[in-house]
């Protein structure tokens, strides 16, 4: 008999922080993951605006006017004014470490694009990877989809970067519709939560952060992701 049994996460409804959290937090829940013993989705915003920049990325790269952190994730230029943003963390040994980039591109983005099917926003995937000719030092990541982006009317709206180590898998998504969200962000937040579980076949229980992590979370901001030495090591 075929067991039913749904995969249980942790699920953390963050809030706002400023960008240096955000990127130490996703971290600091990357090299936590095999002591959680199971995947984590995170919600989260930025209280200010701000762009982030890829890992090899120059600093360059970002925009004047705004807050820029370098992520510990690859990828392009991301603009934090509007969006909504999201990580996936999973320990070494889940089943998503087995796929490879593009395949687990595929299935997390899936999940994306059932949430927003649930707003009644008909999304695509794109099929296409980016062309070598575009300069990945100060690429712009939603002027460049690459295979499995979720695509509105051609124009990519969630992309997304990840990071593999010895401690699991990270995966940091960003959706933006050019502007303003078009939906109210619980909604938004509900229709996501609902498509993950419904896509992966998870369940979910809150995560609350207990406050050695915060603390973690905090010196990491503090000693790496803050300073100019990380930002601008590029």
């Amino acid at each position: 008999m075929t067991s039913t049994a749904l995969e249980t996460w942790d699920f953390w409804d963050d809030g706002r922080h400023d960008p240096a959290f955000n990127m130490a937090a996703d971290e600091v829940l990357l090299e936590s993951s095999q002591e959680r013993g199971r995947p984590l989705l995170r919600f989260y915003g930025w209280d200010c605006l701000a762009v982030s920049i890829g890992y090899v990325q120059r600093l360059d790269a970002a925009p004047a006017g705004f807050a820029v952190v370098r992520r510990p994730t690859g990828g392009g230029v991301v603009y934090h004014d509007h969006d909504f943003t999201y990580t996936v963390v999973v320990p070494t040994g889940h089943w998503l470490m087995s796929l490879d980039r593009v395949q687990s591109y595929d299935r997390i983005n899936q999940a994306v694009q059932a949430g927003l099917a649930e707003l009644s926003c008909a999304a695509d995937l794109a099929d296409e990877d980016i062309p070598h000719s575009v300069d990945r030092l100060t690429m712009v990541c939603f002027q460049n989809p690459t295979k499995y982006d979720v695509l509105l009317n051609g124009v990519k709206i969630a992309g997304s970067a990840q990071r593999r180590t010895v401690h699991g898998l990270l995966h940091q998504g960003s959706i933006h519709f050019g502007g303003p969200l078009p939906y109210p962000r619980q909604r938004l937040t509900q229709a996501l939560h609902h498509a993950f579980g419904a896509v992966l076949s998870i369940t979910t229980v809150p995560f609350i952060p207990t406050d050695t992590l915060l603390q973690d979370i905090a010196f990491r901001r503090d000693t790496k992701y803050a300073t100019q030495e990380w930002n601008a090591r590029r």
